[in-house]
């Protein structure tokens, strides 16, 4: 009987044993393979929480930078100022002033007595000095050049001030620069006129196209390419007794030797009927042509072949004003019923319709500094951002020539005869 209960007892204990070494290869084989991880899976998990943290932070920040530029732009177009205080304001010596041009980041003025390049803190950068009766104005960039209408004189300037000086013998009705500083002048005799060319320190470059109203016609008006080597010109000419208008496309490229006279682009058809008293170029690769029936946008992205692009056909409407930026072209005009007096319509480079607006304002003049439009007299101004919204009429205490934005998006610089004030838009 004891033996028995001797031999259970033994099994007994030999069944406990092997569960317990069960036991413990269940336990070692879990701590490798299961809910207990090793230094190298706790570094792979800590480096994925920290990826997804920094994702998470990144698109937190994206996403605070879009809310921002959103409510900016909502701000700009739907935001209108209602006062203003003056920042700064200094005196100017009127001196025989004729008038101002935008130009770097300010504006060019000019006199009788000679130009002035005045920043846009008030400072005058540079005073360059001549004697002409009637001085003319033309700006590319950072290239200006001033002439004495029906005189003899050019002044080729940069931001710098002056690089050069041209002298003709024949008297400059027009002038235009590109904005490498080449200058195109149109000199004028009894019977002919001349398109002379020089170069920005004022030497003449062998370059003339001579016209004359039984021919090829007179020119109106010309504008020169950003790099100077296409000139744009309106003529008019007479034919079987009838005023015509040629649009005139000229190449001074390597593009252009393969053509006679580089004439690479002649336009008649699209102007019958009407003059273009006013050409220029817009951003490259586009120009307009100004008429009296609207505006022609034409693209010469092909150098050999310019080609119109869009037209914007007003005929019924009378233009009264046309003024353009390098992005923009507008035009304003009047209309005879309604409430309001005028209409303004305002297109991109490359002939695209922007926005219509009509307006009951008085103005003497208008431009298009980035995406405002400003319409001004001597006392007051009206300011359309290019949604068509007003964002500022203001009337000041002193008379205004010119009006440009200032440094800070909700500055403006005005400047008249006498003084020139910074104003902070409310």
């Amino acid at each position: 009987m004891s033996d028995m209960s001797s031999m259970s007892r033994e099994n007994k204990k030999r069944q406990l044993r092997r569960q317990i070494v069960f036991s413990q290869e269940a336990a070692g084989r879990s701590g490798m393979h299961g809910d207990k991880p090793d230094n190298e899976e706790i570094v792979r998990q800590a480096q994925s929480r920290a990826r997804r943290r920094r994702l998470l932070i990144v698109i937190i920040l994206l996403l605070i930078v879009a809310v921002g530029a959103v409510a900016y732009q909502i701000y700009q177009r739907f935001y209108r100022y209602v006062s203003f205080e003056t920042s700064w304001e200094i005196a100017l010596n009127e001196g025989s002033l004729v008038g101002y041009e935008t130009f770097g980041t300010n504006v060019l003025k000019y006199t009788k007595d000679g130009v002035s390049y005045i920043d846009n803190q008030g400072k005058t950068v540079w005073t360059e000095s001549y004697e002409m009766k009637t001085p003319i104005v033309a700006v590319n960039g950072d290239f200006a050049a001033i002439a004495d209408q029906q005189g003899n004189s050019i002044y080729i300037c940069d931001l710098d001030g002056r690089q050069g000086q041209a002298a003709t013998i024949l008297p400059v009705s027009r002038i235009a620069i590109s904005g490498t500083g080449v200058v195109a002048a149109v000199l004028e005799d009894t019977t002919s006129s001349y398109i002379t060319f020089f170069r920005r320190d004022g030497s003449s470059l062998d370059i003339t196209i001579k016209t004359n109203m039984a021919g090829d016609g007179y020119p109106l008006d010309l504008a020169l390419s950003q790099d100077g080597t296409q000139l744009l010109c309106s003529y008019v000419y007479i034919e079987n007794g009838e005023m015509k208008t040629r649009i005139v496309f000229y190449d001074f490229s390597e593009v252009g030797k393969n053509v006679p006279t580089r004439e690479v682009g002649i336009f008649i058809d699209p102007f019958q009927g009407t003059m273009a008293p006013e050409v220029t170029y817009l951003k490259s690769p586009y120009s307009c042509v100004f008429t009296g029936n609207g505006a022609v946008f034409f693209s010469s992205q092909n150098l050999a072949s310019p080609q119109i692009v869009a037209q914007a056909d007003l005929v019924d409407s009378t233009i009264e004003s046309v003024f353009c930026s390098d992005d923009y072209a507008a035009m304003i005009l009047r209309e005879n019923v309604g409430e309001n007096t005028s209409r303004l319509e305002v297109y991109r480079a490359d002939g695209t319709h922007v926005m219509t607006k009509e307006f009951d304002y008085e103005y003497d003049k208008a431009d298009i500094d980035g995406n405002l439009i400003f319409l001004y007299n001597e006392n007051s101004c009206k300011i359309f951002n290019m949604a068509g919204r007003e964002k500022l009429y203001a009337e000041f205490d002193f008379p205004i020539s010119r009006i440009r934005r200032g440094r800070f998006p909700n500055t403006l610089i005005l400047t008249g005869s006498q003084q020139m004030r910074e104003i902070r838009l409310k």
